[in-house]
């Protein structure tokens, strides 16, 4: 019915009607079904005990741990990353590496190879990390500085401490210690919480440590008294060697050796039941019908058979040592940690080939006989 045939009679009913009016105006600005703001997180119950908790195990004022909360925002696109993607989708693992090991990702390592060549070589001389093994994360992880996320990192750990989405196992107790080491992560920086900004879940930099990781791993690389993975090519360097050193990598370890695996079932099926972790020899591999590549047999190491899925072609093995085990701990996939090692491959090749045919070292002089007296002090110390 239009308004104007409705309209009430007398004063008192006109003051009604005015009123009533006023109300159902003032709520046409909030559409139907439209969420209302959140409440800031410094005000909820749960958030306010975490504070108090923090300050506590921490030595902080509890005002300053809410003050830093308060800054947090609802993150909805953080809840609907974080969960598991759609199930019926085939692992590939030919289309996972050609994202990854590719014309464009392979300059862009080139680039930062030669760029950071003194980062890496000391890296690589102070922990036993390979450059390529250190160029192929920072490639597969954000592009060589290219995709490093642009949320902010308060709010995200925010959303995933307190507001976790259902429909997946709650890992709510992991982001309330992320947010946790975020703050001490600050504090030590001397930063803003809010200043930092990183993927979906948390990662922060061009290695893509969690907060956590950075407190734990992270190195003040290039000298300057700061850790700064976000514009520190040289401390992200020196962070990946340390977290690969800190979590078992052997220096001079080959990740992988080329293998065939048993065509017996059976067999095929005791060598793939530990999947990643290493767990038997050379001679446990030949026993059960694998036939290793001739490096792979002088291994002296435990290994892996190592499968991954091709959609409906045949899977793809190799013998995984404990660095490839290794390489797992910073991502736990087996196809993460191929493309790592194939994309740091390609781009050593780059560089190798950039740099063209290596200059001859001119022989050296004959050696000068030592004075008697001099090799009878050597031997002695010896």
């Amino acid at each position: 019915m239009p308004l104007r045939t409705a309209l009430p009679r007398g004063p008192a009913s006109a003051l009604v009607f005015t009123l009533t009016l006023a109300l159902a105006l003032a709520g046409c600005g909030t559409p139907a079904g439209a969420r209302q703001a959140p409440p800031p997180y410094d005000t909820r119950p749960e958030v306010r005990a975490f504070a108090k908790e923090v300050a506590a195990r921490q030595g902080w004022d509890t005002r300053w741990v809410l003050a830093q909360l308060r800054e947090a925002r609802l993150q909805p696109a953080a809840q609907r990353l974080i969960m598991p993607a759609p199930p019926g989708q085939a692992k590939n693992w030919n289309a996972y590496r050609d994202r990854f090991v590719e014309p464009q990702r392979i300059a862009a390592g080139a680039a930062f190879w030669q760029a950071n060549a003194e980062a890496l070589a000391r890296a690589e001389a102070r922990h036993g990390v390979p450059a390529a093994v250190i160029v192929g994360i920072v490639g597969v992880e954000t592009f060589y500085g290219r995709i490093m996320g642009r949320f902010r990192t308060l709010d995200v750990l925010a959303t995933l401490a307190f507001d976790f989405p259902s429909g997946r196992s709650d890992r709510s107790a992991y982001f309330r210690e992320e947010l946790e080491h975020l703050l001490a992560l600050a504090r030590k920086e001397d930063v803003a919480p809010a200043s930092f900004t990183g993927s979906f879940a948390g990662a922060i930099g061009l290695p893509q440590f969690m907060p956590g990781s950075i407190n734990r791993h992270a190195l003040d690389f290039d000298g300057d008294g700061h850790v700064n993975l976000i514009g520190s090519a040289a401390d992200a360097i020196g962070s990946i060697a340390h977290f690969l050193a800190q979590h078992g990598w052997r220096p001079g370890m080959p990740a992988v050796f080329e293998v065939t695996p048993p065509e017996d079932p059976a067999q095929r099926a005791r060598l793939l039941a530990p999947d990643i972790v290493p767990s038997f020899d050379a001679a446990a591999f030949a026993a059960a019908g694998a036939v290793l590549s001739p490096e792979g047999r002088a291994h002296e190491g435990l290994m892996a058979l190592v499968s991954v899925d091709n959609g409906g072609d045949p899977p793809a093995f190799v013998a995984g040592t404990v660095n490839f085990f290794v390489l797992t701990r910073y991502n736990r996939s087996s196809y993460y940690a191929r493309a790592v090692l194939e994309l740091g491959a390609a781009v050593e090749r780059a560089v190798q080939a950039a740099a063209g045919p290596a200059t001859p070292a001119p022989p050296a002089p004959p050696p000068v006989p030592a004075p008697a007296e001099a090799q009878r002090i050597g031997t002695e110390n010896r």
